[in-house]
Order: C-alpha cells, then structure tokens, then sequence
C-alpha cells in the first residue's frame, strides 16, 4: 500500500484539474510535456496487479481515478462475487441477477447493526441503512434522512429499496416493553406486506426488467423519540395506467393479472367468469412464467393488511371486469348515424364485464359507443367511430385501474400510518422508475426521464456543484472538478416562460385536436436555441430529441397531447357511480374526481400533476440528510454475473461516479456549523485527562467559535497522537467544520467514550448512595426489630409472672380445700347427725339421698365418696333414677374394690343380700369427693364368661 500512497500523492496535482485542499500533501509536478505519458503510465501499473483489483472496498483508493480503473475495478470486484463497492459519498450496487441469500440474512443484518464501526466492515447497503439510522438516533442536523436509490431500469432499485425497509423492520422495531410487542409486530408485517402489493398492482414484465415499477414511489419510516419504527406512509408518483389497455412489444401487463390467472381457483375462476381455455387481448406473453407471479403472497399480504375477504372479492372482480372489456371490439357502422356494431362474441364479453362491474349492461353499451355533447341547457347524443369507442373502452378501463390503485395506497396508508403524535423523524427510501428509452418513446417515458433528470440535479446541486461552492465560500483553497450538469436539460423540459411541458399544456388546453406535425412545428420555433433538443428533419414520424444526462432519447409525438390531457367522459364516472359494487361505488362518489371531471379543458394535465408532485418530492429531500445508492446494470440481457463493459462505463458517465470519486476523495463530505460542533463536542475538551491531568479550557471566556473548535480539535487530535495528518482530517472554515468521515468517527468515539464514562461515574455514585441508603435503612431496621423484641420479650414474661401467681394462688386455694375435704371425709357418720343439716326440699330427701343402717334419716350423698359411704354400712340402700348421674354411677358401680382387712364386703345385687338396686333420680348437680380415682379399682375390660361380681355385675346387670 506504500507504492500505492506514492502514487496518490503525485496524482494530487493533476487529477482532473488538481482539486486540492489548503494544507494537503505538496504536490509534485512533473513536466508539462510528459504529463499524459505519465498519466497512461501509472494506469498500466496500476491494471497489471488484476489479481488485487477486487480489494479496493472504496474507489477512492483508486490511484489514478480515471473511467478506466474504476471500471476494471468494478469488474473485479464483481467476478468475485463482490456486488457493493463505496464510492466516496455513494454506494455502487451491481445487480448479480441472481439470489444470494446469505447476503441478506438476519445474521448480516445484526452484524452492521450491532458493530461499532460499520465502515469497516465489507460495504454493503446495510452500511448506508445503518449510517442513516445513527444519524437519527445521533439527532445531527438535519435530523431527517432519506435514502435515495437511482440507476437504470432493470438495474436492482425495487430490490435494494426492499433490502433497506427490511433492515428498518428489523432494527427499529425491537421493542422492550411487552404491553407494545403485538402493536410492534403488527407495523412490522404491515410495512413489509405493504411491499407486495404495490409491487403487483403497479410493477410489470419489461423488455429490461422482470419487476420493473411503473410507478415511483418514497416511503416514509416513521420513528418515535426511542427511534422505533411505529408506522409508515407511501407517496406513489405517476402510475403508467396506459399499459392496462396498451402493453408494448413483448412485453406484459401488471403483474397482478397473471397472478389472478395462475393462482385462482376453479371456484374463484367461476365467479371471476375466466374459463381455463379463454385468453384475453390485455394479457400478452401469458405463457412466460416470471417469479412475481404469485397470486397467493398477494393475498396473504392483503389479509395482513386488514382487506378483507368480501373487499378482495370486490376488487378482483373489478380486475376480471377490466380483462373482459379488453376483449370487447368494435366494427363500424355502415351508417355514421347509428352506433358500431359488436358481433356477439363481443356482446358476450360486454355482458360479463357489465355483470363483473355491476353496472347494467345496456347502459355501458351505450356509454361506450355514444357520446353526450352538451349544447347549452340541451344534450345531444352522438354516434362514436370505431376508434373512439376503443379509445372509450380503453379510458374505461384505465381510470377504474388508476383509482383502484389510489384507493389501495390510501387504505395501505390508513393500515400502516401513526399519529403524528407518536412519532418526531423518519427515514425515507424513494424507489422511482429508471432512465428508459424505447423504440418508441411516448408522453410516459418523457415523465420518467424527466423524474430521474429532476434527481440527477438534486445529487449535483447538493454534491457535485454546492460542496465545492461552498469550500471556496467557506475559505478552503479548492480547485474545481469538472462535472456534467443537466440544468440545461431541465430548463429546456420544465423552464419558463418557454419549455416542452408549457407548450404541450398549452397544446393540451386547446379546445381542439392535436396535431403532431404542427406541435412539432411550434416546438421546434420556440425551443431552437436549446441545444439539448434536436429533430430529425427526414422522418416521417414527428418527434423530437432531448440530450438526457444518460443519453439521447427520440419522443414520438402523435398521441402526446393527448395522453396529457387524459380526458374521462362524464357519463363513464357517472355509470360507474351507479355501480352496485360497494368499491367501485365508494371510489368514484368522491367529490374531488367529481370537480375534476367537471373542469374540462381547463382542468390539471398530467404533465402539471406530475411535476408539482416532483417539487413536493424536491423539498422533502432538501430538507433532510441524502445517501446516495448508485444501481448498475452490468448487462442488457440481465445475465446472471455477465460483466459487460460498454454497457457499465455508459452508466457510470452518466451518473457521475468518476466525479463524485475525485470530490470525495480530496474533499471534506461532512460539514457541521460551529454552533452544532460546539454544542455536541465542547465536552472532549472538558472531561480528556492528558499526561493524569484533567484539560480544562476556559471556552467561555473566548468569544470566537473557531477558536473554540480549534482547541477542541488540538485536543483531540493531540490525544490521538495525530496531529500531524490534522490537514488531511479536518479544516475549519469561516462559519463550518470540514471533517472527513475518518475525523468525524474519531469525535464520535472519543464524545462515545466519555458519556459512557460520565455515566459510569453517575452509575457508581448511585450505586453508592443506593447500599449506603440501604446499609442505613439495614441499621435502622435492625435498632427497631431489637427494640420491638425486647418489648415482646418483656411483655410476655409479665404475662407469665401473672399467669404463675394466678395459677400459684389457685393451686394453694385448691390445696388447702382438699385438705379441708379430706379432714371433712374422715370424721365419723355421729358428728353429721349432730350437725344442723340444712333442711332438704322433700323431694331430694326422697331421691337424693342413701338410707345407712345406723342413722335413722337419710343422708344426702353429695358431699359422701363412694367408698367411704361403702365402708361405713353393711347395707345401704340407694334409690336414686338412672340418668346422667347414673351413668356417673355406673362407672363408679363398674369398680372392683377389694375387701380390706375384712372390714366391708360388697355382694351381689339380690334383696336376699340386703343390697337393693341404685333407682334414685337425683334432681340438680350432684358432687362426688374422691381422694383417689375410680379408675384406678375399675375393670376397663370385664370379659362376659367369667364370673362377674360387685358393682360390675351390677352395672352389666342393668345395662346389657
């Protein structure tokens, strides 16, 4: 690479006019009369290494920069299977015309999404994607940005275009908050599906394209303050509705009919009223299979769009309705005053387009084939000729085509579009038809010439010509590269007072037919001293010759004024009004068409429509930030990996790749206000430390701008250690900052690399404060917990001190009443009949009490123990009604005592052992005092065999 730097840095001085910076590498002249040797000398050297041609990634490192070595170049890079090279500013892109599908992965699209640096990676055209998002997200001026994507028919735009709002869909839409995943989603599918249905309605089959648009468009992503795709909006430009009735030689009509043709089914086919066998006039080269003819992608991108199935049954009828009208023909009457004849084939194809439309079928006869003049207050009707019926068919079929087409990008538009609340900036990709030109170029070709004249300019205005206008404004010692400007031919189309599209308007508005030869004459009068228009004096046929920036292109005149003032009979929009299909009915209700129609001659031609529409365009790229992708048609036969030379180096010339390369490389692309620099970049100079010492630059105390820019740049050039190639990367100028994009990437990084210091630092001293609040929150927690356990701890051992006196207290109360029971139980039966008993009620006498033998009343047995009432008596007799108390006594009665010492005896329950059964029924709580337990002498398990005796014979006596 050092031969190759030599080299670059002699070439400075002579490089198409030795454009050169103040400050650059001096450069060396050789003498003036070896000047071209040397030249063709270093183009030899530098072709014979074409083993390393495909490294140059940037054709800036091209040293010398001639068409020559960029094309070899170029050629190189595409036999490796290379397809994307940068070109200074743009990026070139080769059409392969093939797939390769790991081109396009989601691996790749991650990889420059997700690098630090994609510049250094391979270029691709997810490097301009990617450039564009961060600019965004970096909020530098303008905010906006759009992607602009040019070149040739045929030569990859509607793909490249496709690539970069699927990178969108991607990286923009990558949302962290749940509750938005499903709306995310949704915009997702909705935006791409977007994609293959405009393709079908208003892509065709071209000599030069399979997928060619007939139509241009510029989408607008729409991004909110996160920088997140929340929706989309699609402006088209200039549908071609002339190729639904008028399809050129070998070529197709929208894609859309084939589709419907080879994916309907046989139910579908039977409502559409297409039998496998018919054919149609409007449907030319059917049998040529192509990949966008798939019907069912397109439907399945309709439901995602939210048209549902009755409205697509409604619109692919409408679609069949326009295929019958095609086969509709006319044969002229023998007399002028009766209208042309249709045989019955084209009666039969009338009834079904009628029936397809939903209109009646007498009244589109008569709509095609006579026509209302207005005379006054009064209407006169009149037979048409042959050719005005077919021009009347025709101009049936376009303007149902053309507002179906509006009403679908309106309903596009309402699916996918956000509130303009919700989202501040977005990024657009304008896809518009490529420079054409045909055997036979007409009104539409001349729109889509000038179109792409009217972009040609905005990359010269805004590249070519104001870059280098500006260095010289700006202070930089700059000496012009030469370039090819079309102004000229843009005077010459839309100029005034005097151009092309003023004199076919006002051809147009004459109220009158057009004649060619004379247009021709009055153009060739007004427009002579222009020399990007010229006639060919021997032909036949009137037309005219514009010099475009890619070439010369023939117009035919017959049938231009015509075209331009695309008239619509009244009684057409009005029949179709009446229509009983709900969409047709609702898109020609509309008052606009109505005004429209009703203005006549005086009304917008296309040729106005179509330029205001371009203005509008115009201003939308100037106020945003452009990116520039080049497509190249590496071969008119659309070969795949087929390089041909002739046809590159044309498009190259044309579009100014070579000049670009020459500006760029000695240029300075970025160019940033002193104010913006300073309010994005003050903070390098403030927070870099140098040799362990913090810089601090006093930038308020110095009122100049530059001078703050300059101690900004020392600083940072001086910590990168580069200062001594600081004229290579930078100039300051009178009001701006010239960077390079090498410079720029190393402000960005630096400013990168002390945000995320900053705000590591704030991390830190958050995290700091956090476990410092916690530690403290931890202490107090803790201080309250201990405090609160104690209270607990506390409290509860008073509740048991109290809770032990209590039980202490009771415990002695209980003790000493039964010590006092027990000293009661022991004195004798005399000293109760000396007591004075309390008087017993009569009836507790007579059941709650025991007759002992030795006292004569009876004894209450309350307050008597069981065994000390048996061992005081021989016999005592017990009458006393089984109940509870009996239960109570029957466990008792269940005791075994044993005999002591002889002094008592329990016997059987006979009257002969003078030991009668327990009948008493006490009345009121009984007491029983035992010093010991029952329990203890009771018989838990008593076994029926064996002899049962005392009171357990008595109680299974009683109770079993």
């Amino acid at each position: 690479m050092s031969s190759l730097d030599d080299r670059r840095d002699v070439r400075e001085g002579y490089r198409n006019g030795g454009a050169t910076v103040k400050g650059l590498i001096q450069k060396v002249h050789p003498p003036q009369r070896s000047l071209n040797d040397s030249l063709e000398g270093e183009i030899q050297a530098f072709l014979i290494d074409e083993d390393q041609l495909h490294t140059y990634d940037d054709l800036t490192k091209v040293n010398p920069v001639t068409p020559a070595t960029v094309l070899k170049c170029l050629q190189g890079r595409y036999s490796m299977k290379v397809f994307y090279t940068h070109a200074g500013c743009t990026l070139v892109a080769l059409n392969p015309f093939q797939s390769i599908p790991d081109l396009y992965s989601l691996d790749v699209m991650k990889e420059y999404h997700y690098a630090r640096q994609p510049q250094e990676f391979k270029p691709h055209i997810f490097i301009v994607a990617e450039e564009a998002y961060r600019n965004v997200r970096g909020q530098l001026e303008p905010v906006n940005q759009s992607l602009v994507v040019s070149g040739e028919s045929g030569a990859g735009k509607t793909w490249t275009s496709r690539c970069l709002m699927k990178y969108y869909v991607t990286v923009a839409s990558v949302s962290s908050v749940v509750k938005s995943q499903d709306t995310v989603e949704r915009i997702e599918r909705r935006v791409l599906d977007s994609n293959p249905v405009m393709e079908a309605f208003g892509n065709a089959c071209t000599l030069r394209n399979n997928n060619s648009s007939r139509f241009g468009k510029y989408i607008q992503l729409q991004l909110d303050r996160c920088q997140l795709l929340v929706g989309a909006t699609v402006q088209t430009y200039l549908l071609e509705k002339t190729r639904v009735a008028c399809q050129p030689a070998n070529e197709r009509n929208f894609h859309i009919f084939y589709q419907m043709m080879r994916g309907a089914t046989d139910e579908q086919r039977k409502e559409w009223k297409m039998s496998h066998d018919q054919s149609f006039v409007w449907l030319p080269n059917s049998e040529k299979t192509i990949e966008e003819d798939c019907f069912h992608e397109t439907v399945k991108a309709m439901v995602h769009l939210g048209i549902n199935a009755e409205r697509q049954g409604e619109i692919f009828r409408i679609l069949a309705g326009i295929l019958q009208l095609g086969n509709v023909s006319f044969s002229s009457s023998a007399d002028e005053s009766q209208p042309c004849h249709l045989d019955a084939k084209s009666k039969d194809f009338l009834q079904r387009a009628a029936e397809l439309l939903c209109v009646p079928t007498e009244e589109l006869q008569t709509c095609l084939r006579v026509r209302t003049l207005k005379a006054g207050k009064q209407s006169v009707l009149k037979p048409c000729s042959q050719a005005d019926c077919s021009v009347r068919r025709d101009c049936l079929a376009k303007v149902i085509y053309a507002q179906l087409f509006e009403w679908l990008v309106t309903f596009i538009n309402n699916s996918v579009c956000a509130d303009k609340s919700t989202w501040c900036n977005f990024i657009g990709i304008l896809d518009v038809y490529g420079f054409e030109c045909f055997q036979t170029n007409n009104l539409e070709q001349l729109c889509i010439n000038y179109a792409n004249e009217k972009l040609q300019q905005h990359f010269v205005a805004h590249y070519l010509r104001a870059q280098q206008e500006e260095y010289v404004s700006e202070g930089l010692q700059w000496s012009f590269v030469k370039y090819q400007d079309n102004q000229s031919c843009l005077d010459l189309l839309e100029g005034s007072p005097i151009s092309v599209f003023s004199l076919l308007n006002e051809e147009s508005h004459l109220n009158r037919a057009s004649d060619a030869k004379t247009f021709r004459v009055r153009l060739e009068k007004e427009l002579c001293d222009n020399a990007n228009i010229s006639w060919d004096k021997f032909s036949k046929v009137p037309h005219f010759t514009v010099a475009h920036y890619a070439g010369k292109v023939g117009y035919q005149i017959e049938g231009m004024a015509e075209k331009n003032k695309d008239p619509v009979p009244p009684e057409l929009i009005s029949l179709l009004q009446k229509s009983n299909n709900q969409l047709l009915h609702q898109i020609f209700k509309d008052n606009e068409t109505e005004s429209q129609i009703k203005k006549g001659p005086g009304k917008t031609t296309v040729v106005s429509k179509f330029k205001n529409s371009l203005e509008t365009l115009m201003k939308i790229l100037h106020s945003t930030t452009p990116h520039y992708t080049r497509c190249i048609k590496p071969n008119p036969e659309c070969k795949p990996l087929t390089f041909k030379k002739e046809e590159v180096i044309i498009q190259l010339e044309a579009c100014g790749i070579v000049e670009t390369i020459h500006i760029s490389a000695a240029g300075f692309p970025i160019r940033i206000p002193f104010q913006s620099f300073l309010q994005r970049y003050t903070l390098i100079a403030k927070h870099i430390n140098s040799g362990g010492h913090s810089v601090v630059l006093d930038l308020e105390a110095d009122t100049c701008p530059q001078r703050h820019v300059e101690k900004i740049l020392g600083v940072a050039l001086k910590h990168r250690r580069l200062s001594e190639e600081r004229s290579t990367l930078v100039h300051c100028g009178r009001t701006k900052v010239f960077l390079t994009q090498v410079m720029l990437d190393l402000l960005e990084d630096q400013r990168k690399k002390i945000l995320s210091h900053c705000a590591f630092t704030i991390q830190c001293c958050w995290l700091r404060y956090q476990r410092r609040r916690r530690h403290t929150h931890r202490q107090s927690a803790t201080l309250i917990q201990a405090a609160v356990r104690s209270w607990l701890v506390r409290n509860r051992v008073r509740r048991w001190n109290r809770a032990a006196g209590v039980i202490q207290s009771t415990w002695r109360k209980w003790r000493s009443l039964l010590k006092s029971l027990a000293e009661a139980e022991l004195d004798d039966a005399k000293d109760l009949v000396e007591e004075d008993a309390p008087a017993l009620n009569p009836v507790v006498r007579e059941r709650g009490s025991v007759q002992l033998s030795i006292i004569p009343e009876p004894v209450a047995v309350r307050g008597w123990p069981m065994g000390l009432a048996l061992a005081s008596a021989p016999s005592m007799t017990v009458s006393l009604t089984a109940t509870g108390f009996q239960k109570m006594i029957s466990v008792i009665a269940s005791l075994n005592l044993p005999s002591r010492r002889g002094e008592y005896q329990v016997k059987t329950n006979q009257y002969t052992e003078e030991l009668a059964s327990i009948r008493a029924q006490p009345k009121g709580s009984i007491k029983l005092h035992c010093q010991r337990s029952p329990l203890l002498y009771a018989d838990r398990q008593p076994d029926l065999k064996s002899d049962v005796t005392g009171f357990n014979e008595i109680l299974l006596e009683k109770t079993l």
